[in-house]
């Protein structure tokens, strides 16, 4: 097999539309048996009982006698979803039509809309990840000998080519951390296909993700990821080149079954938002509000009732002026979603896309370092979490996300551009052992339209500004100069707050 270089770090998502021939359905159904058993390993039990979370109706299979029943109909389901309590399926206009007459079908939800990924690659080096791991202070972790030893980590992707023979991968191949492996998209495929055909260039995306989680070279001593000692269940849920909204059923199928596993920390670089086959059944920026997807609903429900913690990447539709806000599931509130700054100055990078304005939660959650989309700074952060997991293993996803917002360089002055901005490893893993840190943060009140702030001490010379209409909805960020020890802020019409972006102190200026 040819060998493969990782680290690519060039696959850019967008999205279009193509016609398919088939109309794909999630059958909801109304009701389910209360004597079913769950389907769940001593694992998943466990940690429900460590976590305060009870077994309840979405743990428990679909009743037998619709299945039975749809099957007499010629319905063959192809996935079976526990806590939708749904099936997914191919129908005819014909079988449409029998289904919705069927007395225990709630109701049908298409899923037949594509979605392309265009998938292209850059010769990119290795060094442009080497400013991450600085940026979240990775040596901070490995001072204190943390690698996310014991901890299982699930990924949700389009691919895996070559990730057996990655030099930054070798070290979990060797030592068996991959657990087991499903493919969704081809079903029942072999192990060395799984990671060894390449069927569009897309498939080198859970490779570059995985990579990010927890990569490592030892020949170029050069760290990728946090979690280097984690080990790893990978599901494949989308074909890469020709991507249709009907596969968020795989994805479904994928979290439930890294939840039957016990997984407790699972990746999903992937969203979904514009360009499906109909306009009319076309993802509207309106509907990103964290409860109309049903990838929303189950992350949603994930969150609340498995206590998983969901990291997915914000999205990349930050340059599209016709777009421009995160795509689902990353608007579910439950999850941790990951937007992407740039590097130097620790403002939003362009193509990274915004938390909308209509949201009664902030989103993004947090941002890093990203050249190449979001799609890699999720995964910066997933390894975060999981060293955090073994720093404390009875941390809850929730508190998971409070501590990691809580560590950001710009808590707990965030924005709908980059969250709460950067996590830092030194905070986190202080409140991750329960030890207090000390407030980088502090407001101004201020009056008038323009206000002198003194920074004779500050290094830099330029520092970054986000000016906001309230609280968390920012109107125009900015890199400013420090002029004579000093910054000199000018207030916008409709500008209420400004924060500015000391990195390692936050000053809220609260405009009177």
């Amino acid at each position: 097999m040819k060998k493969i270089v990782l680290l690519l770090f060039g696959i850019i998502i967008g999205w279009a539309g193509t016609a398919n021939a088939q109309s794909k359905y999630w059958i909801a159904l109304k009701d389910k048996p209360s004597a079913g058993q769950p389907s769940l390993s001593l694992r998943t039990l466990a940690n429900r009982q460590s976590l305060g979370l009870s077994i309840d109706e979405t743990d428990l299979p679909l009743n037998p006698a619709y299945l039975q029943a749809l099957a007499t109909e010629g319905i063959r389901p192809l996935h079976q979803s526990r806590w939708l309590n749904a099936v997914s399926a191919q129908l005819t206009p014909a079988q449409m039509q029998q289904v919705k007459a069927l007395p225990f079908v709630k109701e049908l939800v298409p899923l037949d809309q594509n979605i392309v990924i265009n998938s292209i690659d850059h010769d990119v080096t290795k060094t442009l990840m080497a400013p991450v791991m600085s940026q979240i202070q990775a040596d901070v972790f490995g001072r204190a000998g943390i690698s996310a030893k014991n901890v299982t980590i699930g990924v949700i992707d389009a691919g895996y080519f070559g990730a057996d023979s990655a030099s930054a991968l070798k070290h979990i191949f060797q030592r068996n951390g991959i657990k087991a492996i499903r493919d969704y998209v081809n079903p029942g495929r072999a192990r060395d296909a799984f990671f060894g055909s390449l069927e569009t260039l897309s498939d080198f995306h859970g490779t570059e993700v995985m990579a990010a989680i927890a990569g490592h070279d030892p020949n170029e001593n050069i760290q990728y990821g946090l979690a280097t000692e984690a080990t790893f269940y990978l599901a494949r849920t989308d074909h890469g080149a020709r991507e249709f909204r009907g596969e968020e059923d795989n994805w479904v199928a994928a979290m439930e079954w890294l939840d039957s596993l016990g997984v407790r920390i699972i990746n999903t670089s992937l969203g979904y938002a514009k360009g499906f086959t109909n306009p009319k059944e076309n993802y509207q920026p309106s509907q990103m509000d964290g409860h109309t997807s049903l990838i929303s609903k189950a992350a949603q429900l994930a969150a609340d009732k498995k206590g998983i913690l969901v990291i997915v990447s914000a999205g990349n539709e930050g340059d599209d002026r016709s777009w421009r806000i995160i795509s689902t599931p990353a608007d579910a509130q439950g999850v941790l979603a990951v937007g992407a700054t740039n590097h130097k100055i620790w403002n939003r990078i362009g193509y990274s896309s915004i938390g909308p304005e209509f949201l009664p939660y902030l989103k993004p959650n947090v941002s890093c370092f990203s050249l190449y989309g979001t799609s890699l700074s999720a995964p910066v952060i997933t390894g975060f979490a999981a060293c955090l997991m073994q720093a404390n293993p009875n941390l809850t996803n929730k508190e998971l996300i409070s501590i990691i917002e809580k560590s950001s360089h710009l808590y707990p002055y965030g924005n709908n551009y980059i969250g709460y901005g950067v996590p830092q490893a030194s905070r986190a893993l202080a409140m991750a052992k329960g030890q207090s840190t000390a407030s980088t943060a502090r407001s101004i009140k201020v009056s008038g339209k323009t206000y002198s702030l003194p920074l004779a001490e500050y290094a830099d010379a330029s520092v970054s500004v986000f000016h906001k209409k309230d609280e968390f909805r920012v109107l125009q960020q900015e890199a400013m100069r420090v002029q004579n020890g000093a910054l000199v802020l000018r207030r916008n019409h409709d500008e209420k707050r400004t924060t500015v972006d000391l990195k390692k102190e936050v000053i809220e200026i609260i405009w009177q």
